[in-house]
């Protein structure tokens, strides 16, 4: 049978009423359309739940233990509608956030710093980890969402830029490059290089930077932390390229930085999927990593090395 909820609302206001005109009044509807209503109700149960005499509407048995069970029934969905508005406006809870390792360095902590001063009611939990499997994760709802570079057209994910930075090139202060005010990606032909491996989101750029400008490269290491290029190109096993993000250098370190010309930016996006609705929580934190990447773009727009 095909109760609705509004039939059962007319019902136990009319039975708390004991009137069709006055349950009318109360609930917005007219005599005839509260009478149709429970008269549409009796015939779903197939019994008779109300007497009607021209002065009074009195509930039959079947009526009156109908209305006292609905009425407790419909206290208890009011209450669990109002548990759920309520835990959906919290600002408390866990939210999962992934991101690759170059990211969680050098964004995500400044990002849990504010999100603790300004919710400190939320756990923000970090998981760091190449860019595939964040995308997975995003993807399967194992987090609430991620911090990714640009991953190309998908489909599945809503995402939203949030910063936009430039490779450089790493060598040691000894290098022929170290001495030029920026390096051409010509100047790349035939020069040893370590790269990240592919699970970074990095590294398809870099490639498309070096296919662009007809380089053929010659990758003498691929690694897969972006901690590991700094001591590779100290050690003099060859030269990188970075993205903004992996600066500063190593204090102390024999490296230099150096603009790439002309220049070749990623995008680092929000992610998270499509058509799905972020908790509050999650939605408050989304904000603050908008913000502290905002933020941190203004900042390094300052430094002279980002001009270019």
């Amino acid at each position: 049978m095909n109760y609705s909820l509004r039939q059962l609302k007319v019902f136990v206001t009319v039975a708390q009423a004991k009137s069709f005109s006055r349950a009318g009044e109360i609930i917005g509807l007219s005599q005839s359309a509260v009478s149709h209503s429970v008269k549409e109700l009796e015939s779903q149960t197939g019994v008779r739940l109300l007497d009607r005499t021209t002065r009074e509407v009195v509930l039959t048995e079947a009526g009156q233990q109908l209305a006292a069970r609905l009425e407790r029934l419909l206290d208890e969905l009011q209450g669990t509608l109002r548990e759920a508005g309520r835990t959906g406006q919290q600002l408390s809870g866990t939210v999962r956030v992934a991101a690759s390792q170059t990211i969680s360095a050098h964004l995500i902590p400044q990002c849990i710093a504010q999100s603790n001063r300004l919710y400190p009611d939320i756990r923000f939990v970090l998981h760091d980890r190449p860019q595939q499997w964040v995308l997975e994760s995003i993807r399967q709802g194992d987090v609430d969402f991620g911090i990714v570079i640009d991953p190309g057209l998908v489909g599945d994910l809503q995402c939203e830029t949030v910063l936009s930075e430039p490779f450089f090139l790493l060598c040691r202060n000894d290098h022929p490059f170290a001495d030029l005010p920026e390096v051409d990606w010509q100047a790349l032909q035939g020069a040893e290089l370590v790269l990240q491996d592919y699970a970074s989101g990095s590294r398809m750029l870099i490639d498309a930077a070096l296919q662009l400008h007809q380089i053929e490269a010659n990758i003498v290491q691929e690694i897969g932390h972006p901690a590991t290029l700094f001591p590779m190109v100290t050690a003099g096993i060859g030269i990188s390229i970075i993205p903004a993000l992996a600066l500063p250098l190593p204090e102390g370190s024999p490296l230099a930085v150096k603009r790439m010309s002309p220049g070749v930016e990623r995008q680092l996006m929000l992610a998270r999927r499509k058509k799905r609705s972020l908790s509050t929580a999650a939605q408050a934190l989304w904000d603050v990593v908008r913000a502290q990447s905002q933020q941190l773009m203004d900042e390094r727009l300052q430094d002279p090395l980002y001009q270019m």
